[in-house]
């Protein structure tokens, strides 16, 4: 069965300029802050595609490759939807049987002031380990959960889609600055 394409909807039209820089800077260069992990190994992924497509939208995509830098990216400036795949490595992109520490990352959004939607994506594991993520996800709030294998840009752009209209009504939840 064919997968139709969601796009976006918002009240707002595309803004050109938005530098990783402008994340928290409140200087009205981006209307999202989307930080996006994803633990896998593959290029030309939807981790990839994505921050493309929501790039003319005024979307700024911050790619975090480790728990780590996802902690920047958090305390660096606002972040209004989280991606945040379990396996993220603690540090840096290592080998694969680096330690997992999504749950930290999920941990660190769950304590802000006022936590973004957070997308959980789960690797494919056990009947025991996915109930102990999917408790996890469910502990820190998540708004959804979806399979590693299961993720696609068409699904991940709906999800875009439902987190716009459940949290900011379907407006982006910065506008454009005021002089």
């Amino acid at each position: 069965m064919p997968r139709r394409m969601v796009a976006l909807r918002t009240q707002f039209a595309p803004h050109p300029q938005h530098p990783a820089e402008a994340l928290g800077s409140g200087g009205g260069a981006c209307r999202l802050n989307l930080l996006l992990s994803c633990a896998t190994w593959k290029d030309d992924t939807w981790a990839d595609a994505l921050p493309r497509l929501l790039e003319p939208m005024g979307v700024t995509s911050v790619r975090a490759r480790s728990a780590r830098e996802a902690e920047r990216v958090i305390r660096h400036g606002p972040v209004h939807i989280a991606v945040v795949d379990l396996g993220l490595p603690l540090e840096g992109a290592g080998a694969p049987e680096a330690e997992e520490a999504g749950q930290r990352v999920l941990d660190l959004l769950h304590r802000l002031q006022q936590p973004p939607p957070t997308v959980v994506v789960r690797s494919p594991r056990m009947t025991r380990d996915t109930q102990r993520d999917l408790s996890a996800a469910l502990k820190w709030g998540a708004f959804a959960v979806v399979d590693r294998h299961a993720a696609d840009l068409e699904l991940m752009l709906e999800i875009m889609q439902r987190c716009l209209n459940k949290f900011y009504h379907n407006r982006w939840p910065q506008g454009p600055a005021t002089a």
